[in-house]
């Protein structure tokens, strides 16, 4: 695969989370949630206000590939983004994206 068509698929993947993430909150605007561009630093999904982040508050990182050997690797990245709680989106060709979250966490969110 070319590397055109790698950054597609990011990007592919990273619009889906934000258009996702501003739909299950009406109130944000593309002016509180963006998209990271290729090789910025950082979460994949840059929640520029207090609101989204207080309304969603994890470090997104987005993997869009057709093989995970790293997971583990790859959602430690997500814990270096911030204090946010971390949260890694993946996604393989013509699957379902996964979010992956802290078993702790995702325990808390069921006991709320």
């Amino acid at each position: 695969m070319n590397n055109k068509s790698r950054k597609a698929k990011a990007r592919f993947l990273q619009n889906l989370v934000r258009d996702r993430i501003m739909k299950l909150f009406p109130s944000l605007t593309k002016d509180d949630i963006r998209c990271a561009m290729m090789s910025e630093g950082g979460a994949d999904i840059k929640l520029q206000s207090l609101t989204a982040r207080k309304l969603f508050p994890y470090n997104v990182e987005c993997k869009n590939r057709e093989e995970y050997k790293t997971i583990y690797k790859q959602y430690q990245q997500s814990i270096k983004h911030g204090s946010l709680e971390p949260l890694l989106i993946i996604k393989s060709n013509r699957s379902r994206p996964l979010a992956i979250i802290d078993m702790e966490h995702f325990f808390k969110l069921l006991e709320e």
